[in-house]
């Protein structure tokens, strides 16, 4: 069947499989996950089974900072997927994390017209969904 949602659909929450469980549970709690290679140590996100740089499976689960910068942003004015619609504008980010790897999220709680890269952002969480906003006293 196609056409519209169904208005109780979500489309913001995960959906978990049994290798994302350890990430979704983690951000549950406040925690962002990234994965590292135990072979040649590069961290990567979104969590992958493999290394995307060497394609080692030698890779585990190791705690993120939750501090990144802005790279870029895009505001969205149009949204039709619930929730998204309730909610715009709103701005979709990419933030490059202080451990190395890039990360695609939603930049909450900024003025867009004074954003700027390398902005300094913070993760914080929404319904167990990593978020980022600028620190305190940078608004």
């Amino acid at each position: 069947m196609t056409g519209a949602p169904r208005s109780d659909s979500r489309f913001d929450l995960p959906e978990t499989d049994a290798f994302t469980r350890t990430y979704w549970d983690a951000a549950g709690q406040g925690r962002l996950l990234i994965r590292r290679c135990a072979d040649c140590g590069r961290p990567h996100h979104y969590p992958r089974e493999f290394c995307p740089h060497c394609w080692s499976e030698n890779v585990t689960w190791e705690t993120a900072s939750g501090h990144a910068t802005l790279y870029t942003w895009s505001v969205v004015h149009r949204n039709d997927l619930p929730p998204f619609g309730q909610r715009v504008p709103y701005v979709a980010a990419v933030v490059d994390l202080t451990e190395g790897p890039r990360m695609m999220t939603e930049l909450v709680d900024a003025d867009p017209a004074a954003l700027r890269a390398g902005t300094p952002v913070e993760a914080v969480f929404r319904e167990g969904v990593p978020v980022f906003r600028l620190p305190p006293g940078e608004k």
